[in-house]
């Protein structure tokens, strides 16, 4: 039998893909985050579906019930927030059912950081202004960043950078980054993003992080630094220029 490893989008329960939601539908087993996934998702299960809230499990904990189930002839739906190409801890999992000779298959969801974008009501990539989104998060109380990865490396590119679990470091993240960007640079907040306590702050990198402290916004947030925040005049795209060749045969890229 097969592990689903499949994502839930970033809160609402009505993001999450029709493939994904069909998947859960098949299973009779599904393992969930009980923190972060939202709980009427839940219902798209079968009604004798054996459902295992993974919070307060470790690795060890989540792959045993895994290869219990795929042993027992289950289907099993692995459902994480957002999507599981995104800081979902996914990989290791991936690696244990390889050594345990289970397959898996993965299902894409909607990443958080695209909720926030569509909160912000905003396109993060801009033509003239920036084509360039870095997501990332900083190391505080969590596994090292690799060398080079650090937000004042990363910073000099001047890139939209998007921050997971960064909300409660956000004094760190505005020191990191003001050399490279600068003050006046757009930043925002969004918090529980496509949820019904959704929570965007904008401002700037001078003080987006009081504006978090007085929120008091610290967890299931993502921080967006860049101008393309803040873009309002530039050039139109080409994608739809008027001078653009629309005589493309079949094979031919989408050029934008």
């Amino acid at each position: 039998m097969t592990v689903y490893f499949i994502g839930a989008g970033p809160g609402a329960a009505d993001l999450i893909t029709l493939r994904g939601a069909r998947r859960l539908a098949s299973c009779a087993v599904c393992l969930y985050a009980g923190s972060l996934v939202p709980r009427e998702l839940l219902a798209e299960c079968p009604p004798d579906s054996r459902l295992i809230d993974t919070a307060r499990m470790d690795l060890d904990g989540i792959t045993a019930e895994l290869v219990r189930a795929h042993q027992e002839g289950h289907d099993v739906a692995r459902l994480h927030s957002g999507d599981p190409s995104v800081f979902s801890a996914v990989a290791e999992q991936m690696r244990r059912l390889d050594a345990a000779g289970v397959p898996y298959e993965v299902i894409p969801g909607v990443p958080a950081f695209a909720a926030a974008a569509a909160a912000l009501k905003r396109e993060l990539t801009v033509p003239t202004v920036g084509q360039t989104v870095i997501l990332t998060r900083v190391a505080q109380q969590a596994t090292p960043m690799p060398a080079g990865e650090d937000l004042a490396t990363l910073g000099r590119s001047g890139a939209l950078l998007v921050l997971h679990l960064a909300a409660r470091y956000a004094d760190r993240v505005v020191a990191e980054l003001l050399p490279h960007y600068g003050p006046d640079c757009p930043a925002a907040v969004v918090a529980m993003a496509s949820r019904p306590d959704e929570l965007v702050l904008r401002g700037t990198l001078a003080d987006i992080a009081d504006r978090i402290r007085e929120a008091g916004v610290v967890r299931t947030a993502v921080i967006l630094v860049g101008r393309t925040l803040g873009a309002e005049q530039f050039r139109d795209s080409h994608l739809y220029s008027t001078t653009r060749d629309r005589g493309m045969g079949p094979g031919d890229d989408h050029a934008c």
